[in-house]
């Protein structure tokens, strides 16, 4: 069974690689269009870029088209991403061009086209044992949490869906989820959580200490 999944795996990055160079190509030109737009609309950077863990927990630095301004209160704060997130910001978000730059660090092997969500360094410190075990495959652009309410579900149900998709994880999973990625899209679901204007803060587990990984 080992040989057959390090097959389907050697595989599955090939198809990351094929695919990503395939959209790239067909969609340079709106690449271009929203890198003018940003700098139009928002300025300088173009591009947001985050320290984010992946596969076995390595961390590398993600890239998505900036979507919020950078303001802050009388006292150097962040001002909450309400305040921050811009009207191009939220059309970028609703039609996933803000994803677009991650299909370079797909590119680089840092991320699939299809896998549990990067999500911040912070996070490492607060997940169980168990929801530790989503940084056993590649993090994606989408995967199965994504497509299954994305940011409308609780963190606990999306680390869930995570793990399920580490353990059952095979090509023909991946092809749904990407055709069912394409649905999502389209009709715009799931984009932000109920109340917020993005998703709330992971905050971790109500969890005795021992279950919780501690990062060194």
């Amino acid at each position: 069974m080992g040989g057959v999944r390090s097959v389907s795996l050697a595989v599955k990055r090939a198809m990351d690689v094929v695919g990503s160079l395939l959209i790239l190509l067909l969609a340079f030109p709106v690449l271009v269009v929203v890198a003018v737009l940003i700098s139009v609309r928002m300025g300088a950077p173009i591009l947001f870029t985050q320290r984010r863990p992946g596969l076995h927990g390595k961390v590398f630095v993600i890239y998505k088209f900036r979507t919020m301004l950078d303001l802050r209160d009388d006292s150097g704060n962040q001002l909450p991403d309400e305040q921050r997130l811009t009207s191009l910001g939220r059309f970028l978000r609703a039609t996933s061009l803000d994803e677009l730059p991650q299909l370079l660090n797909v590119l680089k092997g840092d991320m699939s086209l299809v896998g549990p969500r990067p999500l911040p360094v912070q996070y490492l410190s607060l997940y169980s044992v168990t929801q530790a075990r989503r940084h056993e495959m590649r993090p994606g652009i989408t995967g199965w949490a994504q497509v299954s309410g994305r940011n409308a579900i609780s963190w606990q149900e999306k680390f869930t869906i995570d793990v399920l998709y580490v353990d059952r994880w095979n090509l023909w999973i991946d092809l749904r989820i990407l055709l069912s990625t394409a649905l999502a899209v389209i009709r715009r679901t799931g984009i932000t959580q109920c109340g917020h204007a993005t998703v709330e803060c992971f905050r971790g587990n109500e969890l005795e200490p021992s279950q919780v990984v501690r990062s060194a």
